[in-house]
C-alpha cells in the first residue's frame, strides 16, 4: 500500500512537469528524452542492486513497457498539450482501472461484481462530467477531441502494461525468482523507450521530408507541444526545458514507477489503480500554480466523483 501511495505523489509531479516539457519541447520529443533518462537511472539502480536483465518473466515485462510506457506515454505527451495535467491525469488514471479490469476478465478469466462494474460507471460518469465541453470555436474543439482521444489511449496503455507486469511477477514467483520493483521496471522501460524512439523517427522523418519538399509540415499545425519539433532552437529548448526533463524522468519512470512496481508486486491491479488514480486530485493545486489553469466547479465536481469511483473499486467485491 505504502508504494502505491508514493506513486500517487510522484505521478503527480510527473503529470505537472511532464506537462510543461512537452509544451516547451514537444510532446513526442519531450517523451523520448525523459525515457532515455531515467532508463541511465533504472540501469544503474537494477545493475547495482537488483537483477539487472535476469528473470523468466524479462519478455512480458518488456511487452509490458511497451504498451504501457510505449503506447501509454507516447499518448500521454500528445494529450499533456492539448488538454492540460489536470485533465491528462484524470482521464488517464481513472479510466486505467476499468480497463485494467476489462483485461484482466478477457484475458485471465478474473470476475467483476456487480460493485465493481457500478464503480466503473460511477468512474465514466465522473470523466464525462469533467471533460463537458467548455470551448466555443472549432479549432478549440477540435484539439480537445484529439487530446481525449490520446489520453483515452494512454489510459489503455497503461491498464493493459498493469495486467502484463502482473502476468510476469507471476511467472517470476512461480519460477522461485524474486523480482524487485525498480528491476521491473528497468526492463519495462527498455521496450518502451523503444517504442517511444521510433514514434520519434517517424514524426522527424515527416517533419524534414516536408521542409525538403517546400511544404509546411503537419507539426506547425498542432498547438506548441503538440508534436516532436518545435519550432524554437536546440539549445534554446535545452535550455529552457532542460532542468523539467531531468525532474520529470527522476519522478516519473524512475520514482514513481519503481514504487508502482513495487505495489504491483504486492497488491492485485485492480486495488493499486484506483490508490494511484487520486493522482488528478493531487495534480489540481500544482497545475494551478505552475499552469495557471482555473478549472470550473463542474469539472471539479466531476473529477472529485471519477477519483471517488476509482476508490471505490478498490473496496468493492
Amino acid at each position: 500500500m505504502l508504494g502505491a501511495l508514493l506513486a500517487t505523489i510522484f505521478f503527480a509531479f510527473s503529470a505537472v512537469s511532464g506537462a510543461r516539457v512537452a509544451r516547451l519541447m514537444g510532446g513526442t520529443e519531450a517523451n523520448f528524452w525523459r525515457l532515455s533518462l531515467a532508463t541511465l537511472f533504472l540501469a544503474a539502480m537494477a545493475h547495482g542492486f537488483g537483477a539487472g536483465l535476469a528473470g523468466n518473466g524479462f519478455y512480458i515485462f518488456i511487452l509490458s513497457g511497451c504498451i504501457g510506457f510505449g503506447l501509454g506515454d507516447v499518448s500521454l505527451f500528445q494529450a499533456y498539450p492539448r488538454l492540460g495535467s489536470r485533465l491528462t491525469i484524470l482521464i488517464v488514471h481513472c479510466l486505467a482501472a476499468p480497463f485494467a479490469g476489462l483485461v484482466e476478465w478477457l484475458w485471465l478469466g478474473t470476475t467483476l461484481s456487480a460493485a465493481q462494474m457500478l464503480c466503473g460507471g460511477v468512474i465514466l460518469g465522473g470523466v464525462a462530467l469533467a471533460l463537458a465541453p467548455e470551448h466555443e470555436t472549432h479549432e478549440e474543439r477540435r484539439q480537445f477531441g484529439i487530446g481525449i482521444f490520446f489520453a483515452v489511449l494512454g489510459a489503455i496503455g497503461q491498464g493493459g502494461g498493469v495486467v502484463l507486469s502482473r502476468k510476469a511477477y507471476e511467472i517470476c514467483r512461480l519460477a522461485g525468482q524474486p523480482m524487485d520493483g525498480v528491476t521491473a521496471a528497468y526492463q519495462r522501460i527498455l521496450g518502451g523507450v523503444i517504442i517511444s524512439g521510433l514514434a520519434l523517427l517517424v514524426v522527424k522523418r515527416q517533419f524534414f521530408f516536408a521542409r525538403a519538399g517546400g511544404l509546411q509540415p503537419l507539426s506547425q499545425n498542432l498547438p506548441v507541444g503538440g508534436d516532436c519539433m518545435s519550432p524554437a532552437p536546440t539549445a534554446e529548448k535545452w535550455r529552457k526545458s532542460g532542468k523539467w526533463i531531468v525532474f520529470n524522468a527522476l519522478a516519473g519512470p524512475t520514482l514513481g514507477v519503481s514504487c508502482y512496481q513495487w505495489a504491483l508486486k504486492t497488491t492485485p491491479s485492480a486495488v493499486v489503480l484506483p490508490i494511484v488514480a487520486l493522482s488528478p486530485l493531487v495534480v489540481m493545486p500544482f497545475s494551478r500554480w505552475l499552469e495557471q489553469e482555473r478549472p470550473s466547479k463542474r469539472s471539479t465536481l466531476g473529477a472529485i466523483i471519477a477519483v471517488a469511483g476509482a476508490v471505490a473499486l478498490a473496496l468493492a467485491r
